[in-house]
């Protein structure tokens, strides 16, 4: 018998999967160009640039003392809290390390070799990552305009179909479709297919889909959300699904022991409350994207319309773009993993950071020659 490898033993799904790849670290760009790591602005990964939630902050100061302890394996005080906070019961409520881990461990429940899933072409990888990692069969539909087009989503959809993915705002282009368009596609779903929406930028809407009601019905309806991006928590690394209990309860029998850890929970737990910063972060964003809009027009760009806290614009030799920023200290994110290679995108910063951003684009556009 020859020498056998890694390779041949592993199972063949794995050889296929395709490996996420998130923004760069910050110690990473700085060993990379040789930059102090206090200089260096992340615009890469949609977080908070407020920081987390002081309440949160607050929480977990007092609760280091305590990680000798394992952390409540139900995350019940958190699922009491969201239940109070959404009106709905603990049972409906899935608490997961992030939104991917609720989004992945719906897709474990659900898939088997052969389903099909839906989302949009230009919507998060990890729902075509999800589909991948189950043998299940990922189905792209194009998105005109960078939105997703609900109508060519409904036409997509087989027997095969066993899951679908939404998302609103989409990321990583921002956009949006209507609460009323949302809830009327969720609706004329068949009984055999699960929707997915993914509101982990909702928060920054003024108005959003509300699903709660068809859940009640009894429609195959849940509901992804986190606290990484207007909480500020997304190095805690905690989110959570909701719908109605049966497939709530259908979830928890995947979900690792102990998948969230003691200070996240408590975390979460204050943040709820902190509705001041909530506020605060919102207006932050709202103005930052007035901000780089506004900027990017007078450079002569264009650029995605977002409702999220992240902007997609669309530049030539993109990747050198990216690299040229990394060179100064500002991080942005490449697409052409979403198919769009001349197009980075840009998390929303406080309004200095914007600035630099802008100011730095700007002269790389003028010594490069490059639109």
């Amino acid at each position: 018998m020859g020498k056998v490898s890694y390779t041949d033993l592993v199972n063949p799904a794995v050889l296929n999967q395709p490996t996420y790849e998130p923004g760069k670290p910050i110690e990473t760009v700085a060993r990379e160009f040789g930059l102090d790591p206090c200089g260096i602005i992340k615009m890469a990964s949609n977080e908070n640039p407020l920081g987390p939630s002081p309440l949160a902050q607050s929480a977990v100061a007092k609760m280091l003392g305590e990680v000798n302890l394992y952390p409540d394996g139900g995350a019940t005080q958190l699922r009491e809290r969201l239940a109070k906070h959404w009106g709905l019961k603990p049972s409906q409520f899935l608490i997961g390390n992030g939104s991917n881990e609720v989004m992945i461990l719906l897709a474990q429940a659900f898939l088997r070799p052969g389903d099909e899933v839906v989302f949009g072409s230009q919507a998060f990888i990890v729902y075509k990552l999800a589909a991948l990692m189950f043998g299940a069969v990922p189905v792209a539909v194009p998105m005109p305009d960078y939105r997703h087009d609900l109508a060519a989503m409904r036409a997509a959809i087989t027997e095969k179909t066993k899951l679908v993915f939404l998302t609103c705002p989409n990321n990583p282009t921002g956009t949006i479709n209507s609460p009323a368009s949302i809830i009327n596609f969720a609706k004329d779903l068949p009984e055999h297919v699960i929707l997915c929406l993914d509101e982990a930028y909702t928060e920054f809407l003024d108005e959003a889909a509300d699903l709660r009601p068809l859940i009640a019905e009894g429609r195959k309806v849940v509901c992804a959300r986190t606290f990484s991006k207007i909480y500020g928590l997304a190095g805690l690394r905690v989110g959570y699904l909701y719908g109605s209990e049966e497939v709530i309860g259908l979830v928890q029998r995947v979900r690792q022991p102990f998948n969230v850890n003691l200070v996240s929970q408590i975390a979460a737990v204050a943040a709820l409350d902190d509705s001041a910063f909530v506020k605060l972060s919102k207006e932050v964003n709202s103005e930052g994207l007035r901000q780089l809009t506004a900027g990017l027009s007078v450079l002569g760009l264009e650029y995605v319309p977002s409702h999220g806290n992240f902007l997609v614009f669309h530049i030539e030799n993109a990747a050198g773009i990216f690299d040229a920023l990394q060179k100064q200290g500002i991080i942005v994110r490449p697409l052409a993993g979403y198919g769009m290679p001349n197009s980075l995108r840009v998390t929303v910063g406080t309004h200095e950071q914007n600035e630099r951003f802008l100011r730095t684009l700007g002269e790389l556009l003028k010594t490069s020659n490059i639109k």
